[in-house]
């Protein structure tokens, strides 16, 4: 269920956009001031308008994912993602990473190496919570423009928001703005370190947002007048790399100076910590440097633990503050036979049986002190505390 406004100027959607002019901030938290042709909040007593925000990792779709999805008459994914729905339904706004383009069935469905996922995933996210997708990563293109073009129309069939591949220039240019009941606007950026070699067809680079510098402070710049804070994904680092390198520490460090608000990493398909940076104007960027898998079909233990990443937006006067991260691990389990899965679900990595991790308290303690390692004030959503 949407929980606000999406203005976007499709040729089904009118666009409204108002301006604002950035703020630094010093304290612990980032924010941008609000925009100049915003209503004006009325005086009250009651506490700051607060928005709370979710990211999670990869969906990664392979073929036996969604084999076991089936049910003799259609995919269906919600009982995989029904013990975390209601933690993705309470934000004001979750944010999914669709590893694996939606293209649908009717050119074929595929797994690994070159994904094809059927468009019930859209569906089934949209229905346990998820209210916008990126889709810039290494796999965009793994079965051409014709998929990119199906996932890009059912998104929009579905009223689903997407960011980061796009069906045309004009398409691309138009900044992904969610307007929130709290009058706290929100933008979306997504890019990618490349395509696993698959080259972007010839004048069509709206079909995939690379990282490129230029591109992301050009856009940057401009989703920072039109939203009170901004979010940037970024697909990178090395996958199975439980800590970030260089080249992504000094992407987010751009992002930081750039004035972004939050910056969400993925790629790696495991957990690595957060953090915040100081932008070159004092500002504070929130930083998860990759959210893992929060749905997949990899075998390996860490590959089979995500994560839901919380963090509020408080409205305090004439600004937007970034405000109280909180993580909950995840665990993806299931039962095997061969390459054969079955009984695939996302469950709170703290609800996981004895059955498929017998030191559970070792593994959550292992887990914690990972993610927390340079934010010690990290909270930690569940019921041990």
């Amino acid at each position: 269920m949407y929980k606000f406004k999406f203005f976007i100027s499709f040729l089904l959607f009118f666009f409204l956009l108002t301006a604002c002019t950035p703020s630094p901030d010093n304290n612990t938290g980032s924010s941008h001031s609000m925009r100049e042709n915003s209503q004006t909040i009325k005086e009250t007593d009651e506490i700051d308008p607060k928005v709370t925000v979710a990211a999670i990792g990869d969906i990664l779709i392979h073929d036996r994912v969604y084999d076991d999805a089936w049910d003799g008459e259609k995919y269906d994914f919600k009982p995989m993602l029904a013990e975390v729905a209601d933690y993705l339904k309470e934000p004001e706004i979750t944010i999914a990473n669709q590893e694996t383009i939606m293209g649908g069935e009717s050119i074929g469905l595929s797994g690994y190496p070159n994904f094809n996922s059927p468009f019930e995933i859209g569906d089934d996210l949209q229905d346990a919570g998820v209210d916008i997708v990126t889709m810039a990563n290494n796999h965009t293109l793994d079965r051409g423009e014709e998929a990119i073009q199906n996932a890009i129309a059912y998104y929009k069939e579905i009223s689903m928001p997407y960011t980061g591949s796009f069906q045309s220039k004009e398409d691309q240019s138009e900044i992904r703005v969610l307007e929130t009941d709290q009058d706290i606007s929100v933008a979306f950026l997504s890019y990618t370190y490349g395509t696993n070699g698959m080259p972007i067809p010839d004048g069509k680079p709206y079909l995939v947002n690379l990282i490129d510098r230029e591109q992301i402070k050009e856009e940057v710049e401009k989703a920072n007048e039109l939203a009170d804070v901004t979010i940037v994904s970024l697909h990178f680092g090395v996958e199975e790399e439980r800590t970030p390198n260089q080249d992504q520490a000094d992407l987010a460090q751009y992002a930081a100076d750039l004035g972004v608000d939050v910056v969400i990493g993925n790629h790696p398909h495991v957990l690595q910590p957060v953090e915040w940076l100081e932008g070159k104007e004092g500002n504070k960027t929130l930083v998860a440097y990759s959210l893992g898998n929060f749905l997949s079909g990899q075998y390996q233990f860490y590959n089979r633990i995500g994560g839901i990443f919380e963090f509020d937006l408080v409205k305090e006067e004439d600004e937007v503050r970034v405000k109280a991260p909180r993580f909950l691990p995840t665990f993806v389990e299931f039962e095997e036979d061969g390459d054969t899965m079955s009984n695939i679900q996302v469950v709170p990595l703290e609800k996981a049986s004895e059955e498929q991790i017998e030191d559970l308290d070792e593994v959550m303690s292992e887990i914690k002190s990972h993610m927390t390692q340079w934010m010690p004030e990290l909270e930690w959503i569940g019921l041990s505390g």
